[in-house]
């Protein structure tokens, strides 16, 4: 099966301009096989309640059964579940849960998906890629900020970016590469599929692709690949008077200028184009910064994926880009901590231990970057006052005094703050990345 996905690869990185067929034959027992030892075996359920743990025990006769459906075309996309999670200022985030098979087969058409765009996306893209996330992004616009000559950054967020996404200019970009009618409608039918949200009523979307489908996620870079990546470096930046970079992870990205004039163009422009396809800029979440450039002082921060970023100067009064962790995420996840440890605090304490240093070290591993380490000591110092106030709060007696605490974490230890970025990690020039021809 991975022959067949670097055969694929391959034929998209030499020919921009091949339309591939017969991918819907690709969709076979073996290759569902294939995928499924990929696939979170703990993920929600869907509407049908069956978990992968129930499905695997029949694995193979239900693969078949799918397959069977899928060549005679009787293939029906069933109810997505719809579930609500909190996001700031007590909004809602929804998310998409489909059923355990619809997960593997729409895990089959990402693979291949992601096969053939890989070859395309540009290198300022970073979301949902192999090899490339949030961390490479936030690495590469730091680079780029602090050795380039960009005084401006416009930062930006599409509004409702998964709700939002316009059907038919998403099949029309996926013709672009794909000759395969049958594959084309299998992915409109998890366009098309009905979601059953908390109340009980079924919504038909008409736009977007649900957020939490294991194939939503290449559907979505492929959009904006089109929409915005491309159109910002063949056209609008070769327009600037200056230079100009885009730095996108997923639906948020941010684009920096050397001229506040650029920035401005840009600022209005980027309306428009997305406009054409469906989409809106959030009003509150978009804005242009004066963000300053070496050897000035002073400028605007600006959060990108859960960092400030602003300029600082060492001892040595050498200007440098700082990235710090953005107050905005560091309340978020103090709030998460404190309900989880309200719900958790009966725990026996070392397992209680262990759970916290593994969310600890996962904390570590994303805002431990240079010149974070006050950040990272900031979250730890609070997570233990947080944590001494509700183990005191296990019972109507309090368990520990100030000093049995100390001595209670001499014995089981928290995972300390720890920079976790390295130097020398490959960097992407933002500025001029990697173009195809189409």
């Amino acid at each position: 099966m991975t022959t067949s996905l670097e055969d694929i690869a391959k034929k998209a990185a030499s020919d921009k301009k091949h339309r591939f067929q017969n991918l819907y034959g690709m969709l076979n027992e073996a290759y569902l096989l294939d995928g499924w030892q990929g696939l979170n075996k703990k993920a929600a359920v869907g509407v049908d309640g069956v978990s992968a743990k129930a499905y695997e025990k029949d694995l193979e006769a239900n693969v078949r059964d799918l397959v069977e459906r899928l060549k005679q075309k009787r293939y029906r996309a069933p109810l997505v579940r719809r579930h609500y999670i909190p996001k700031e200022l007590g909004k809602m985030r929804p998310l998409g849960i489909p059923a355990t098979e619809d997960k593997l087969l729409q895990l089959g058409a990402a693979r291949i998906l992601q096969a053939i765009w890989e070859e395309d996306f540009l290198a300022s893209s970073f979301g949902y890629r192999p090899g490339v996330g949030a961390r490479e992004a936030v690495k590469s616009l730091t680079v780029n900020l602090q050795e380039g000559p960009y005084r401006v950054v416009v930062e930006a967020d599409i509004k409702g970016f998964f709700d939002h996404l316009d059907h038919d200019w998403l099949i029309r970009m996926l013709q672009q590469r794909i000759d395969d009618k049958a594959f084309l409608r299998l992915i409109e039918k998890w366009l098309k599929a009905g979601i059953l949200d908390t109340n009980g009523m079924v919504i038909d979307p008409q736009t977007g692709s649900p957020q939490g489908g294991i194939v939503s996620p290449v559907l979505a870079n492929i959009y904006l690949h089109y929409a915005l990546d491309l159109w910002f470096y063949r056209v609008f930046q070769k327009s600037c008077l200056g230079k100009a970079l885009l730095c996108r992870y997923a639906d948020d990205f941010v684009c920096a200028f050397e001229q506040p004039e650029d920035a401005d163009r840009f600022h209005a422009a980027v309306k428009e184009r997305l406009a054409q396809f469906g989409l809106e800029t959030a009003p509150e979440k978009t804005k242009v910064i004066q963000f300053g450039g070496i050897g000035t002082d002073g400028g605007e921060p600006f959060d990108f994926l859960g960092f400030e970023f602003r300029w600082a100067k060492t001892r040595a009064g050498k200007h440098y880009v700082r990235r710090r962790t953005s107050r905005k995420r560091l309340r978020r996840a103090l709030l998460n901590f404190t309900a989880w440890i309200k719900k958790w605090r009966w725990l026996k304490l070392k397992r209680l231990i262990e759970a916290l240093n593994r969310k600890l070290q996962g904390h570590y591993n994303y805002y431990g970057v240079l010149g974070n380490y006050d950040g990272i000591s900031l979250f730890y110092w609070v997570l233990k006052r947080v944590l001494f106030k509700w183990l005191n709060r296990r019972s109507q007696r309090s368990s520990y005094t100030i000093e049995g605490f100390k001595q209670m974490l001499e014995t089981c230890k928290l995972v300390p703050p720890r920079v976790t970025e390295r130097h020398g990690i490959p960097v992407t020039n933002l500025s001029y990345p990697r173009l195809v021809s189409m």
